[in-house]
């Protein structure tokens, strides 16, 4: 009964709350926190239901690969949705497919990029069908990618696989069915070279990002800075754009838990020192 949970948990979210803002009030455009809709939950119930993403090692950014990505000076604000390649926010309910989400977004980008509609593709496909996961029950984005890419799916659209926040049984479709495969993609740990990530995200579009959002239960808006750690990634999101104009350069990250939370969706991520090891496994897709 969440009404129940609701009332016991009033006094605990609300010492959440003083305890998340109160830590470094000094700190300008510091990210805020306080009741959103999961307030009612206990931190461990959150955790069960919505950080489901399994963390994926990703090779090491070297040296060698950096070729591949030139290095040109980065604009002081960029970002894929004010070209029209990014899809609204989505909503992936109580279904931990985060994992997902993310994947399916970054593709709906990609073929965006290159000049197809922009549409909603289907994230329930991805859910039921990419069989090295476990559905609404979590799932890691580098094995749904591996998994497109070795099986050449083509993901059809939302409205002819629609979402419905639950796993089911795996629909096929015949290969004269329009959709959109990937050709390939790649992943890398881009820990300590977040300029060459913001590079890629230039080159290649919105990147696949696995994060630690333990804290982001509570937040309401502002630039992320502290509270969750690298190493201990959770959730899977899709970082769309950079902003270095204020004196907190962040990274725009679109999230998968409904335009009302947030920042219209989004979440605000401190630029450069690794938060919430944003750059620990990041994953672009061609097509």
């Amino acid at each position: 009964d969440t009404q129940g949970c609701r009332l016991e948990d009033g006094p605990e979210s609300l010492k959440r709350h003083q305890y998340l803002n109160s830590l470094f009030p000094h700190e300008n455009s510091t990210a805020f926190y306080g009741i959103n809709q999961f307030s009612y939950l206990f931190p461990e119930e959150f955790k069960a239901i919505y950080l489901r993403s399994k963390p994926s090692r990703a090779p090491r950014y070297s040296a060698e690969v950096r070729t591949s990505i030139p290095s040109t000076s980065l604009p002081l604000r960029f970002d894929w949705r004010e070209k029209h390649v990014v899809t609204q926010v989505r909503n992936q309910q109580t279904c931990g497919g985060c994992w997902a989400f993310s994947v399916v977004g970054a593709v709906e980008s990609a073929w965006a990029i290159r000049g197809e509609p922009l549409e909603d593709l289907s994230a329930q496909q991805v859910i039921d069908c990419s069989y090295n996961n476990f559905g609404c029950n979590g799932g890691s984005p580098l094995s749904a990618l591996s998994w497109l890419n070795k099986t050449r799916v083509k993901l059809v659209r939302d409205s002819e696989y629609p979402f419905k926040a639950q796993n089911g049984l795996c629909r096929y479709f015949s290969s004269s069915q329009p959709g959109f495969s990937i050709r390939d993609y790649v992943a890398y740990d881009f820990s300590d070279q977040e300029d060459a990530m913001a590079q890629a995200l230039l080159l290649s579009g919105p990147l696949v990002v696995i994060v630690d959002a333990v804290s982001w239960q509570d937040y309401l808006g502002g630039v992320i800075q502290h509270h969750c750690s690298s190493g201990k990634a959770n959730h899977a999101v899709l970082v769309t754009g950079f902003d270095q104009t204020g004196s907190t350069p962040y990274w725009i990250v679109r999230n998968s838990w409904g335009s009302s939370w947030g920042a219209e969706g989004y979440a605000y991520v401190k630029m450069r020192n690794n938060t919430c090891g944003i750059a620990d496994s990041v994953s672009a897709v061609f097509v």
